[in-house]
C-alpha cells in the first residue's frame, strides 16, 4: 500500500498525484518479487474500475519487460462489491458476501499467495478485521496533513513485528510487517 508519512492513502479531495512515480530498478524488482509467487488480488470495485483495465490494456504490448502488466492482467482477481451484479473482466470473480467469510475461504484454498490492492477503504476493511497477514508499506516522501487515513476502521490494537525495512533512491521507503500474535 502506498501512503504518506503520515499515514494517508489520497488527500483530503481523494487525490493522489502526490505519489512518487519515478521508480528505480531496485524499487521495481521489489514489486516484481513480492508479486511473483501471488496467484490471486483482491480488490475494491472502485480500485478494480481503472486497475484491470489499465493491467489489461499494458498486457497487450508484446514486449518481453511487460511480463509483470501481462502477470496482472493473467491472474485471477476477486473483486469485493455490493453494486456490480457480473464483471466482463478476464479471469475476474465477483464477491458479494461478507468480506472476512470470502477472504477466509480465499486463504483456505490450495494455491500460492493472494495479495490485496486497494482502494483504500476496501484495505481499511481488511486490516479492521486482521485478514492482512503481512504488509508492505510503501512510505512516499510527503507528509500530507490530512486526507484518507489508512487505519480509519481500526477498533482494536493489532501487533505487528518489522521483517525488514528498506529505502529506495526515488525517495520511497518499504516498510514489510508481519502478524505478532505472541503479545
Amino acid at each position: 500500500m502506498q501512503i504518506s508519512i503520515d499515514g494517508f492513502v489520497a488527500s483530503p479531495n481523494g487525490e493522489m498525484d502526490w505519489l512518487v512515480w519515478n521508480w528505480d530498478e531496485a524499487l521495481i524488482k521489489y514489486v516484481s518479487d513480492i508479486t511473483e509467487p501471488v496467484d490471486c488480488i483482491v480488490l475494491g470495485r472502485v480500485l478494480a474500475q481503472g486497475f484491470i483495465p489499465h493491467w489489461a490494456s499494458e498486457a497487450a504490448n508484446p514486449d518481453p519487460a511487460n511480463a509483470f502488466a501481462r502477470k496482472m492482467y493473467e491472474t485471477a482477481k476477486v473483486v469485493f462489491t455490493k453494486t456490480l451484479e457480473s464483471s466482463d473482466w478476464t479471469n475476474t470473480d465477483l464477491a458479494k458476501d461478507d468480506l472476512v467469510e470470502e477472504i477466509s475461504r480465499l486463504k483456505n484454498q490450495p494455491g500460492k499467495d493472494i495479495i490485496a490492492y486497494g482502494g483504500g477503504n476496501f484495505v481499511s476493511n481488511l486490516i479492521e478485521h486482521g485478514l492482512i497477514d503481512e504488509f508492505h508499506f510503501f512510505i512516499n516522501p510527503v507528509m500530507l496533513g490530512g486526507g484518507m487515513p489508512i487505519f480509519q476502521n481500526l477498533k482494536d490494537r493489532q501487533r505487528l513485528k518489522l521483517i525488514h525495512a528498506k529505502s529506495f533512491d526515488c525517495g520511497i521507503a518499504v516498510l514489510c510487517y508481519g502478524r505478532d500474535d505472541t503479545a
